[in-house]
């Protein structure tokens, strides 16, 4: 644990949590969520995944900002210096994840950068007809150049967050975020349970139907709650590793958790209640925000209003998140390579920038460039969704609930001083029900189950 004194650290306990959350939060939640609570049935879904992120979520999460506070390392010298160097490489799956992710990450930031622009100058919403905006999406997303120009902005913008330093950069940027994006959310919400007829999408997303419930409903909130919060990528291990030392990590655990689930509640009644006032299906499915929303932003009073507040919020969530992902592949090879922070975020902006040029390609010209059946773009989802981001955080959970030391682990917790009710719980959980979970959702992502 060398060179603990010399670790920058996040300014005071709420500055942990805003910048956490703001990794937890992200298009997941405000893109994903709505969809796909729509798809399991509204209620009982939000029910189903709110247990999720209890009896899962938070366990791991406390995991992993333990292991980052105790280590004071970032994601790959973390598991080095607790473990053995064996166990290095949980850390190197979660790297790998994180410039995966990006390189498709990017390229979906970069799409609401140009919904933003085209909502400011009111091009978005002459239209209402969801087949013109089907069409126009379908051809923004297949053009040569226009995609990668907005992702490289994206990649860019988040360059110079990180480059400016953990202090300066992203917890500055993360302390103005935040609350913009949950200002943005609380109105929109409001606005949406204010239309004419927005009282029947509140009672779909807050009235539980468990008829409409199937073992698939559980395994897909179980999957939604593991990747809204950031899990198995090396990020909160990452940030964790930034806490002042006195940082009870559970406490931030809990709010961090409460938090991206309120963004992802807030998310639901700012949706469904749009959705059903203009009489559309809620399980719309992944199209719901490019296509189906823009219809609907076009037919409200004021809709060039709406429609900018609603993709300024996506783009917020989005940059907290390639903040977060930036940030874990950076700390490594600033910290593991002895580069100096600029390099290593030069490296990593260039690096992911390539690969979501090649994703976003992958979507029209480079279309017939496949991978086992897969274009660029979806396969990098397919593999960090379905096969390293399980395997990681399974590891992560063997890791802190076998090996990590029991009283480093509690330390963290803990001041050595109290008793610790729930630390044999949270143990317990780590070492049997959440890996037995991750691998329900494993073999279900493989379609094995």
């Amino acid at each position: 644990m060398e060179n603990t004194q010399k670790r920058v650290t996040f300014g005071g306990k709420i500055s942990a949590v805003l910048v956490a959350a703001g990794s937890a939060v992200g298009l997941g939640n405000i893109w994903r969520f709505p969809y796909v609570a729509g798809e399991n049935g509204g209620g009982a879904f939000l029910i189903i995944y709110i247990l999720c992120i209890l009896i899962m979520g938070l366990p791991l999460m406390i995991a992993e900002f333990s292991i980052g506070s105790a280590s004071r390392h970032n994601a790959v010298g973390a598991f080095r210096t607790l473990g053995h160097r064996r166990w290095g490489g949980i850390g190197y799956i979660g790297i790998l994840a994180s410039v995966l992710i990006l390189g498709f990450y990017l390229v979906v930031a970069g799409w609401t950068a140009e919904y933003t622009i085209h909502s400011l100058t009111d091009d978005l919403v002459r239209q209402s007809d969801p087949t013109f905006h089907q069409r126009s999406f379908e051809a923004f997303i297949a053009h040569p150049w226009k995609p990668i120009f907005y992702s490289t902005l994206f990649a860019v913008a988040t360059h110079i967050i990180i480059v400016l330093g953990v202090k300066q950069g992203i917890e500055r940027a993360s302390k103005v975020m935040m609350p913009l994006l949950f200002i943005f959310l609380i109105i929109l919400a409001i606005h949406s349970m204010l239309m004419p007829g927005g009282m029947e999408g509140i009672r779909f997303f807050l009235t539980p139907d468990f008829s409409k419930v199937t073992p698939s409903s559980v395994l897909v909130a179980l999957g939604q709650a593991f990747f809204s919060l950031s899990i198995g990528l090396g990020t909160m291990i990452t940030y964790g590793s930034y806490f002042k030392p006195k940082t009870r990590v559970q406490d931030t655990a809990i709010e961090v958790s409460a938090i991206d689930t309120m963004v992802a509640m807030l998310a639901g009644l700012m949706v469904f209640p749009a959705v059903f006032s203009a009489g559309i299906e809620p399980g719309a499915g992944p199209s719901l925000v490019f296509i189906t929303l823009p219809s609907i932003f076009s037919s409200m009073p004021l809709s060039q209003l709406w429609s900018s507040l609603f993709f300024l919020l996506l783009v917020i969530a989005a940059l907290t998140s390639t903040i977060s992902l930036h940030e874990a592949i950076t700390a490594y090879m600033h910290e593991e390579w002895k580069l100096t922070r600029r390099s290593a975020a030069c490296i990593t902006t260039v690096l992911t920038a390539l690969l979501g040029a090649l994703a976003s390609l992958s979507l029209g010209i480079l279309d017939h460039w496949r991978i086992a059946g897969l274009n660029i773009f979806d396969a990098l989802d397919y593999v960090t969704a379905n096969i390293l981001l399980p395997i990681g955080a399974m590891l992560t959970c063997l890791f802190a609930g076998w090996c990590f030391d029991k009283q480093t682990f509690a330390s963290q917790l803990y001041p050595s001083c109290q008793p610790k009710p729930f630390f044999g719980l949270i143990r317990f959980m780590l070492r049997f029900c959440c890996p037995i979970i991750i691998l329900l959702i494993f073999l279900h992502n493989l379609g094995l189950l």
